[in-house]
């Protein structure tokens, strides 16, 4: 098995793409250059044509000061990184709605008593904790409106165990926490949920290039949806409130490892069971977890990242509801001039579709499309300056009383510099 399970997807592709294309700054060497500590501050400023989100837009920009450090320990056979973040936000628009901070921290803990491939335990275990202001998030839903201030926590870990040069197997626990900071007399409420997941896999290594796997999961859901209302005043079909209690599973088989040596794949397909408040609605279908990467040439100066998958869940913005979301994204990473020039390009795609409602005009779905570039320029070793523009828009259908009150577009542009050591 080329790439083990523990070698988790990230979130943006085109993160995940540059990741090695440009040589990182040196950093402060100590415990016998065991420990590498990577101070940086970064100063950016951002021009914003919707700060709401909204169909009636309004336009606004803001700067951001964001120091941190990053540091890396590594031992014999494990290695531990970490890194924690501040990053103030100053608005020139909504200054005592919107001027607000972003922390966290994250942590990576890696074990393995012999060599990929070889027989042998590997483990893995990572967490990480952030306060989100608005509009510091790089998914599909950041804003004013769904995606406000907010805490998010998620920890998980897994043990793997390549018994011999076929077989191999892992076991997997997964917690995931996001708590919204609702002020309603500025905004409607939004849903936060709590999720705990444990499963397992096996894999059978076919060939040199492709692995066998069947994977499963089960996992129990906590929701904040005991308000008994909806931001559209109907009144509830049941009469009721619905039990934030909710659980499912998912079974899912497919193929993984290397089609070359420049390509690591991982696609799993199955079936997935979403029991939602505790009996008010149980639903079903195909679900999918996919990524990719493609290694273009061997200088590692180019490199392309996909990442897809399906799941069930409740609705952050409708109470009663749950839904499907499907995410597909694809980023792309070159290396220019030396490898000082760092060039990126990113397209996402999200969909959600309202499975269950306790409101029928809560029963629309939603496509969500954002597209990046960016540039960054390597001054020395410890200076670069750096670019992205973004598009994004949101586009919802059906619903009864909805229509597209939702639906906008963005446009953002962003420079800045940022000095590491």
């Amino acid at each position: 098995m080329k790439k083990s399970y523990l070698a988790s997807a990230v979130a943006v592709a085109a993160v995940a793409a540059q990741a090695g294309i440009m040589d990182e700054p040196a950093g402060i060497k100590m415990l016998n250059e065991r420990l590498t500590l990577s101070p940086y501050v970064a100063l950016s400023y951002t021009y914003d044509s919707n700060i709401d989100q909204s169909k009636h837009s309004k336009s606004g920009s803001q700067w951001s000061v964001n120091p941190g450090i990053n540091a890396t320990y590594k031992g014999e056979n494990w290695k531990l990184d970490g890194m924690v973040f501040y990053k103030y936000h100053a608005y020139n628009r909504y200054t005592s709605q919107l001027n607000s901070s972003s922390y966290g921290e994250r942590m990576k803990f890696t074990w393995a008593s012999a060599a990929a491939d070889e027989p042998g335990w590997r483990v893995m275990f990572s967490e990480n904790f952030q306060q989100i202001a608005q509009d510091d998030d790089a998914s599909n839903h950041d804003g004013r409106g769904i995606g406000r201030d907010r805490k998010q926590f998620q920890a998980e870990g897994a043990i793997e165990r390549r018994i011999n040069r076929y077989f191999h197997a892992a076991a997997t626990a997964n917690y995931y926490l996001l708590d919204y900071d609702n002020d309603v007399d500025k905004y409607a409420t939004m849903y936060g949920w709590k999720r705990l997941s444990i499963g397992g896999e096996i894999g059978y290594t076919a060939s040199k290039w492709s692995d066998i796997i069947l994977a499963a999961d089960y996992q129990w859901y906590w929701q904040d949806n005991n308000h008994g209302s909806s931001s559209y005043g109907e009144a509830s079909r049941r009469g009721h409130d619905v039990s934030s209690d909710s659980k499912g599973f998912s079974v899912m088989g497919g193929i993984g490892s290397h089609m070359t040596e420049r390509i690591e794949y991982r696609v799993l397909a199955g079936w997935s069971r979403f029991e939602y408040g505790d009996g008010a609605k149980d639903l079903d279908g195909w679900t999918y977890r996919a990524n990719a990467k493609w290694q273009l040439d061997d200088a590692n100066t180019l490199n392309i990242m996909a990442l897809g998958s399906s799941y069930y869940q409740p609705s952050e913005r409708s109470y009663g509801s749950a839904i499907k979301v499907y995410t597909a994204s694809i980023g792309a990473a070159k290396g220019l001039v030396r490898n000082t020039i760092n060039a990126t390009v990113d397209l996402s795609y999200r969909r959600e579709t309202h499975e269950y409602t306790e409101y029928s005009a809560d029963a629309y779905d939603e496509d969500i499309i954002t597209a990046r570039i960016g540039l960054s320029y390597k001054i020395n070793r410890i200076a670069s300056v750096y670019g992205n523009l973004e598009y994004q828009t949101e586009e919802t259908s059906n619903g009864h009383g909805i229509g597209h009150t939702y639906d906008y577009d963005r446009f953002r542009g962003t420079v800045g510099v940022r000095l590491t050591y």
